[in-house]
């Protein structure tokens, strides 16, 4: 995650900022030379988290957020009979290699990712970098906007987790953590350069079942709730997709179309 987090920020830092700039005015000298002021980038102020927030609140209630929110549903209702099956296949499968998923469960963790979403905050700003720093702004709003719905929806449903740890099995925070963290990148960066980012939650989830903690279904719903965070704080991001139920025989498909800014 350290490595993908690295080639984005270079990658970020070669391209041309799409905020506005306040360029100053040029001051003439005594002998009449202009002194050329270089222009300074604006970025995104720590205040504008807490008004970003009331915004992002604001439109998470929104059609396509729905359909997300649905088609995450009817994904974790249909995977629900694999449940045991998977996590069994899993632990069998890579017991004594564990330490194939042991990072997952750090790198799928709250404090990891806001400590590194911080740090992308802070190298923009040093760095005079105003998409670096926008983004790292925008994943904290992701993680935040993640929480607002996990927990909730932990403490409502109340299902016992695969271990018998505690009844806060869905939907799974790691999934949804990770997967929000993704779709704000794949939303700055477009989607080829988010491949990795998909394939670390992919593999971050995908640990939550191997680790016995997590269910197909609470990893497949809560990849859907990530999903809804990172777009909600993204509406600027480079492209738009839009969902809308189309009727066809015997049915009702749900089409997809991405709109490139």
């Amino acid at each position: 995650m350290f490595l993908a987090t690295t080639c984005l920020l270079f990658a970020l830092a070669q391209q041309t900022p799409d905020e506005p700039q306040v360029v100053t005015t040029p001051e003439k000298t005594t002998d009449g030379a202009e002194d050329q002021k270089p222009p300074t980038p604006r970025h995104t102020g720590v205040r504008a988290l807490f008004g970003g927030l009331k915004e992002d609140i604001k439109h998470l209630p929104s059609v396509e957020n729905l359909y997300i929110a649905s088609v995450g549903g009817g994904l974790a209702a249909a995977v629900h009979p694999l449940d045991q099956s998977v996590n069994a296949h899993l632990i069998s499968h890579y017991d004594g290699v564990n330490d194939i998923f042991a990072p997952a469960k750090y790198y799928g963790g709250t404090p990891i990712q806001v400590g590194l979403s911080i740090g992308t905050y802070i190298f923009g700003r040093a760095m005079d970098q105003p998409k670096v720093s926008h983004l790292g702004m925008d994943l904290l709003r992701a993680q935040v906007m993640t929480e607002m719905m996990v927990e909730p929806l932990k403490f409502a449903t109340q299902r016992t987790r695969p271990d018998g740890s505690n009844n806060q099995s869905f939907p799974s925070g790691h999934a949804a953590v990770t997967f929000a963290v993704v779709t704000v990148i794949e939303r700055h960066l477009g989607w080829k350069k988010s491949l990795l980012g998909y394939a670390v939650a992919t593999y971050v989830a995908t640990s939550r079942l191997h680790d016995n903690v997590h269910y197909l279904s609470d990893v497949v719903f809560g990849a859907a709730i990530g999903t809804i965070a990172g777009r909600t704080v993204t509406q600027h991001g480079r492209g738009n997709w839009t969902f809308a139920p189309t009727p066809v025989p015997r049915g009702v498909a749900v089409m997809v179309t991405r709109k490139e800014f």
